[in-house]
């Protein structure tokens, strides 16, 4: 069986300013908007060359809704979840699932809204 690797995700935001603004403080990170017509983008920074899944924020009102309860949800990679998860409230989100081991070998999980109702994930072995 072959490797299945994740190459790019979209995260839906109703408001793009304000979900910017939760993605940065709560990974201390710039995100780079850029406007394609009736498209808004954000993308997170990455390393490129196909190194781990690269995304962005999106907005458009017609092909894309937030869910807090249904759809794909995405796990970012973490040293150690509970350091982005102490940030969340602050930022504007609620902890849906506070760290959580998920047994030995695989480490730890969290779940949180972000600013616009999404659910997303945080992943790490400590």
């Amino acid at each position: 069986m072959n490797k299945v690797t994740v190459g790019w995700f979209e995260i839906a935001v109703d408001n793009m300013d304000r979900a910017i603004s939760f993605y940065q403080k709560v990974f201390d990170c710039l995100l780079h908007k850029i406007e394609m017509g009736d498209f808004q983008m954000a993308m997170f920074p990455g390393e490129g060359g196909g190194k781990g899944a690269e995304g962005s924020l999106v907005y458009n009102k017609e092909f894309y809704k937030t869910s807090n309860i249904a759809g794909t949800l995405i796990y970012f990679s973490s040293e150690d979840v509970s350091i982005e998860l102490a940030k969340v409230e602050e930022a504007g989100g609620t902890v849906q699932i506070p760290k959580r081991l998920i047994s030995p070998e695989y480490g730890y999980m969290g779940v949180f809204l972000d600013s616009e109702g999404n659910r997303i994930a945080l992943h790490s072995m400590r």
